[in-house]
């Protein structure tokens, strides 16, 4: 089975509302799907958002990447992953969110035409149903509580508040604030529905909450958090200053007993490595768009495994169920997902298919389909294509 034609799609699609976050808020998702058909006529899917502060990609970067991949993928074996990450890193410098979507729609291709779900090309399933992290964030402590209580209402017991909003002091009565909330939800033994997460907080908390900076506090700011949160119980604090600054991330790991998690500053095997080796993080959040696709995914989630890492996977804020389905594939398949599952598909006011990923009480399940499992409609995703380029 060869690969025939790739075509690369450039969409717009509105959230419910939009998403605040260090740096950034994203009113609306900008993203890039690629359409893989094989000389059998087999159909792949695959998808990467834009993410100019995290991997440097604009739609239109992407775009122009994927078309000056094509020509060297064309002819090759679908299922030889290995061979077609060659020929794009050879072919290309960097873009891992254009190479991503590609890499993505290969995998899910070959698990339609192989019968097989994508998580069973990479090994044996580790884990059937997994807690979804809410996320929350804004600068009304008073309002992030009400939406804290309601999730944790609908089910969910794993959070991520986002921080780098305000003052590192106000954010720190914040996260405090929510996070013995949330605790105190668990400890006083509520109903808890499905699978507890793995890595159980300690004292027995079955939940987990932690903070993401998205790179926006200075090294002083990100101290003052630390001291500021004590010990709420707060169980990781993700990339709190810039994605290079290891020696920043060092000092503030050595400042607290909260475990320090890397996102921004983790785009290889080398840089989980780096930061191991510099005491800089205790874990990680990977992504798809972030490692080049769905085997770079895999791969570092094992090099983790070996270091004594945790691991968070998640999704780019404003992807839809199709990406969100290739991450809950690779967290049914990493060695451990201690810092659990971040899907983002539910943020959408439009999805691309007409079943997408469904979030029940605050867990997912795996999809057993072939592929994916996810259908994309493509009459919905080209209406919002024409829209896009209208708008550009």
């Amino acid at each position: 089975m060869k690969i025939k034609t790739i075509e690369a799609i450039a969409v717009r699609l509105p959230m419910k509302k939009p998403v605040q976050m260090a740096g950034e808020t994203v009113a609306q998702a900008e993203n890039v799907f690629v359409r893989v058909e094989s000389d059998a006529g087999a159909v792949g899917w695959g998808e990467a958002a834009a993410a100019p502060t995290m991997t440097g990609e604009t739609i239109a970067g992407m775009m122009a990447a994927i078309e000056l991949m094509r020509p060297k993928l064309f002819g090759r074996a679908a299922y030889d992953f290995a061979g077609a990450a060659a020929a794009m890193d050879a072919q290309l410098y960097g873009n891992s969110g254009a190479k991503a979507a590609i890499d993505m729609a290969l995998h899910d291709l070959v698990g339609r035409a192989s019968e097989r779900p994508v998580y069973a090309l990479f090994g044996a399933k580790q884990r059937n149903r997994m807690p979804v992290l809410a996320v929350i964030g804004s600068e009304d402590a008073a309002a992030d509580l009400r939406e804290a209580q309601a999730r944790w209402n609908a089910g969910y017991r794993a959070f991520k508040i986002k921080v780098g909003l305000g003052s590192p002091e106000a954010d720190a009565v914040r996260t405090m604030m929510l996070c013995q909330a949330l605790k105190g939800q668990a400890l006083e033994g509520q109903a808890l529905e499905g699978q507890a997460l793995e890595g159980q907080a300690q004292g027995g908390a079955r939940c987990l909450v932690s903070a993401d900076a998205n790179q926006g506090f200075s090294v002083d700011g990100a101290l003052t958090f630390v001291r500021g949160i004590g010990d709420c119980g707060l169980d990781f604090f993700e990339q709190p200053v810039s994605a290079h600054d290891l020696d920043g991330m060092s000092r503030i790991a050595a400042a607290t007993k909260v475990p320090i998690g890397a996102d921004e500053g983790i785009h290889s095997l080398d840089d989980i490595a780096r930061h191991h080796e510099r005491k800089a993080a205790r874990g990680v959040s990977l992504k798809a768009i972030k490692l080049g696709g769905l085997s770079g995914l895999f791969a570092t989630s094992r090099l983790c495994e070996q270091l004594g890492m945790q691991v968070n996977i998640s999704c780019k804020t404003g992807e839809t169920s199709l990406a969100s389905a290739a991450a809950v594939h690779l967290a049914a398949v990493a060695p451990a997902l201690a810092w659990g599952l971040t899907v983002t598909s539910s943020g959408l006011a439009e999805d691309v298919t007409a079943a997408p990923l469904r979030v029940d009480a605050g867990h997912v399940e795996v999809p057993e389909r072939p592929g994916l499992g996810i259908d994309v409609d493509e009459h919905r995703l080209r209406r919002r294509q024409q829209e896009f380029k209208r708008v550009a």
